[in-house]
């Protein structure tokens, strides 16, 4: 039984996505602040997801080497919870923005081999979440949301300083396994629950959740 696990949903565009998100149990939902993404939203545009989660729903906001002014925009303009840099932002970077926006941080850190598990420890020390993800291919135009996982063993019941999730190629069909293989207690969804690019699918969302959770859909 795996109901401690934690689910949250990135690239969510409409407030009726994100009131699916919430109905199916995700405790995060996701907002993606990156023009090249098919699920890139605008601050006013995240503003009224944000008022769509319900209360206990914890806000994410996502961005990409965001400079100041941008992420002065999105916290003044979003009410949100967590910000998530999903960049190549340096731990002097993630401790700056994390002491001027007095939010959580969540840093991404992609893995390919067992050489990209060193910087794990080093964001431990600066960072309040790990999200430990797929290492985009070269010459990627998305950092992350492009649907490929990675050899999870490399993280297999690893236990770092912060709270960590996993994330990479995630789908209600591998789902299960990643979670008993690695031990997340925490998961990350994007591509994995969309009918088409952008398009988030409740009935995904809904399957997605309850095989993470490891509970009866009935």
């Amino acid at each position: 039984m795996t109901d401690h696990v934690r689910v949250k949903i990135c690239g969510l565009t409409t407030p009726a996505q994100v009131a699916a998100a919430a109905e199916a149990g995700a405790a995060y939902v996701g907002f993606v602040f990156f023009p090249k993404s098919p699920r890139a939203v605008t601050p006013a545009q995240a503003a009224e997801l944000a008022l769509a989660a319900p209360l206990g729903v914890a806000k994410v906001a996502l961005v990409v080497n965001a400079t100041d002014a941008e992420l002065d925009e999105i916290t003044e303009t979003v009410p949100l919870d967590i910000l998530q840099l999903h960049g190549a932002e340096s731990p002097e970077r993630v401790a700056e923005i994390r002491a001027r926006y007095g939010l959580p941080v969540m840093k991404a850190i992609g893995i390919a081999d067992e050489s990209d598990v060193a910087a794990i420890e080093a964001y431990s020390d600066v960072a309040d979440q790990l999200l430990i993800d797929a290492k985009p291919p070269k010459n990627a135009d998305l950092p992350g949301g492009n649907g490929l996982s990675f050899d999870w063993r490399l993280v297999k019941r690893k236990y770092w300083r912060r709270p960590w999730m996993l994330a990479g190629g995630l789908t209600p069909e591998n789902v299960a396994e990643a979670i008993a293989m690695t031990g997340a207690r925490q998961v990350d969804v994007s591509s994995g629950v969309e009918a088409a690019p952008g398009q988030k699918d409740p009935a995904l969302m809904k399957r997605f959740l309850v095989a993470a959770r490891g509970t009866d859909p009935s």
